[in-house]
Order: C-alpha cells, then structure tokens, then sequence
C-alpha cells in the first residue's frame, strides 16, 4: 500500500499556503488598486513592479547561489497565481522573467547564469524571450534570424516578433540559426543580448485585446556583434533548449490561466450574492447555482492538474512533456470558459468597464494562444501520450 509521502502531491506543503496568503494580501494591496488603470492606460504596471521587488517575488525562481529565492516549480506557480487572479498583466513580471532566463538555468555555463541570473535576483533586470518571428509562429523551427560567427563574436540579424516585455527588459534570451542546413536538428543557438548591445531595437507596442499592461513589442537586430561567451550551452544546442524550457514554462501559463479564473469566479460569486432579480438574490436561482458549480469543477479540475505538471517540473519527470502541455492547454481553455460566464452572470453590467470580469475575459484568451496554441499543445499531447 503506498505511503503518506506519494500524496503529498495533492497538498500544497504549509509553506506553500503561507506564500499564497502573503502573495495574495500584497496583490491585494499594492497591484488590484491599480489594474483598471493599467488596462484602461495599456501602461506598464510599475506600481506591481515595485511592489514585487521590494517583496522579492519579480523573479522567485533563480537559485539561492545567485542571490534569488531559489522557488520550487509550484511556488514560483502560487506567485504567478495570485497575481494574476488581480492582475493578468502584472503576473507576467515573474512569469516572463522565468521565461527568458530558464534556458541559462538549464544550458548556460555557471560564468554566464551568475553574470545574468544575479542582477535578476536582485531586481535590477528583468528577462525576456526571443523565439517567435513574423514568419515562425507555431512552426518556431522556421526562424530566420541568423547569427554568425565573426572572431570572438557572433554577429545577429533579424526581427523577433511578440516579444513580451520588450523595451522594459534590460536582457533577452535570443534563438538564432547558426547552421541554415542543419536546422532544428542542430542549426539554432541560443544567445544572451542587451537591451543597451548596439543595434538593438524596438517596434511600436502592439494593440491588444488584452493583457494591455504588458508591453508587446517587435525586438530588431541589425548587426548585433554579441561576445561568443554570451552563447547559451553549445553551438547548435539552442532549439532543443527553447523546447525543454516551453515544456516548464507552459505550467506558468496555465498558472497565469488560473489565476485570472479564479478572479472572475470570485467576483461572480459575491456579485449573484448581491444583486435581486423577481424579489430574491440571482444566486438563489438554480440556473446560476449550476453555472457557479461548473466554473468551480473547472477551475480546480485545472488546478489540480497544473500543480501535478508543477510536481513533474520541479522533478524534471520524463513525460513532463504532456503534463505541461495539458495543463496550459486545459487550464487555458477553462479560464476562457469560466470568465465568459463570469460576464454572463453579470449581465449588462458584466459587458462594461466599470466591472473588472471583461478585463479578465479579454485577458484570458491570451492564454489560449501564447506558449504555443492550444492546437498545437494537442499535437505535443498526442506525440507524448503517457
């Protein structure tokens, strides 16, 4: 019969529910007075920024020995969580911040994560990630951006395309080909490039559905002579590195899906609670109780399973693969599911700005598309069925 320990799964541990708690106060405090505006503005959350480093949550994830707090997989997960279920744009701060620097986490040489993972740690830059270009979406393999070797340095070229946080991040984790012939199978490289490199720039925010605070950008590389020491792993190594880190970082996106659900069934509940219709409270109605039970079955069915992927993350599981597709896959499609309702039981008032759960409908179909479409999480699925 198994033991205790092999359910410690379903439980977060205390001090995972101690996070929540002071995370959620602190979202509560300093980032939700400030999310409408940050839509309404489609201005960077600075306020959350602030709040997060002063609380060292920006970046939870980077190892002790470089000054972070060296997070495991489902507390860096409860921190994205509860942030976005306040604010979808400011829970893209630690969540892209992993993003950018994981593949240093799992390729860099140990010169290079101390150099880049330290002023993370400590709040002084933030990371973003290079991989999507205007011609190589879901098919990322199909990139053109070259990089070539020219002495000690390589020399870059090209246009990155929805690159989150761009123009706020001072570092970028940059994949380029290094060999045209050899493709995914050993032609990508994965790089480290400063905001401040020569020939870096930046395209015009995007104007999105949602998301607003979060700054999307096109990044433009013209000649960007980037120090061969500032290469991720070995020549070649790079895509094979962008794919092992979608496959921990997808968890955060279902964390981020989560969490803006989680906020829409809040707001719901009480909203059903308040609100009569024919002499009694709406959530009295049987209709609305069932609406209310099934985003709640969804929502945990979708927690549960994120913070199982979250467990297979921090162990580096072999069919992590699976598990980080489905719960960015399934989590996503719940949040979507969850906030129109949300908006639904509002009704008229639901369809305005004045109440925050069109916010979190608009924001939640992003993640439905970003980390890969949830088309293409089935197809990983189904290439790595358990």
């Amino acid at each position: 019969m198994a033991g205790a320990g092999d359910f410690d799964l379903y439980r977060p541990a205390e001090e995972h529910e101690m996070l929540r708690e002071s995370v959620r106060a602190l979202a509560e405090a300093k980032i939700a007075p400030h999310a409408a505006d940050v839509d309404e503005q489609a201005r960077f959350p600075q306020e959350a920024l602030d709040a997060l480093v002063g609380n060292d949550l920006h970046a939870v994830h980077v190892p002790e020995e470089f000054g972070g707090a060296g997070a495991d997989a489902l507390a860096t997960v409860v921190v994205i969580e509860e942030i976005a279920r306040v604010c979808a744009s400011s829970s893209l701060i630690p969540a892209v911040n992993k993003l950018g620097s994981l593949p240093l986490m799992l390729s860099g040489s140990k010169e290079l994560q101390a150099r880049y993972l330290t002023p993370l740690a400590e709040g002084r830059a933030m990371f973003s990630y290079c991989l999507s270009e205007p011609d190589a979406g879901s098919d990322a393999g199909g990139m053109k951006t070259r990089a070539v070797r020219d002495g000690d340095s390589y020399v870059l070229n090209g246009v990155k395309r929805w690159i989150t946080n761009a123009g706020v991040s001072e570092y970028y984790t940059v994949m380029a080909v290094t060999d045209p012939e050899k493709r995914t199978r050993g032609g990508i490289s994965a790089f480290v490039v400063e905001k401040g490199d020569e020939g870096v720039s930046f395209g015009a925010p995007e104007r999105k559905l949602g998301i607003k605070g979060s700054p999307t950008r096109e990044v433009y590389l013209d000649n960007v002579r980037v120090p061969a020491d500032r290469m991720i792993g070995d020549e070649g190594t790079g895509f094979a590195t962008a794919m092992r880190t979608l496959d921990h970082t997808r968890i955060t996106i279902a964390a981020q899906a989560l969490g803006i659900a989680q906020g829409a069934l809040d707001y719901a509940k009480g909203y059903v609670r308040e609100r009569k219709q024919f002499g009694k409270p709406v959530g009295d109605f049987q209709g609305v109780q069932f609406m209310l039970a099934d985003m709640a079955m969804k929502l945990e069915a979708a927690r549960q399973l994120t913070y199982a992927a979250a467990a297979r993350s921090q162990r580096e599981d072999g069919d992590l693969t699976f598990f980080g597709a489905a719960a960015k896959c399934y989590a996503s499609d719940a949040a979507m599911e969850i906030t129109t309702d949300a908006v639904q039981l509002l009704g008229g008032y639901g369809f305005t700005r004045d109440y925050p759960v069109e916010r979190m409908m608009r924001d939640a179909k992003i993640t439905q598309i970003y980390e890969g479409t949830n088309q293409v999480q089935r197809i990983v699925m189904a290439r790595n069925l358990p």
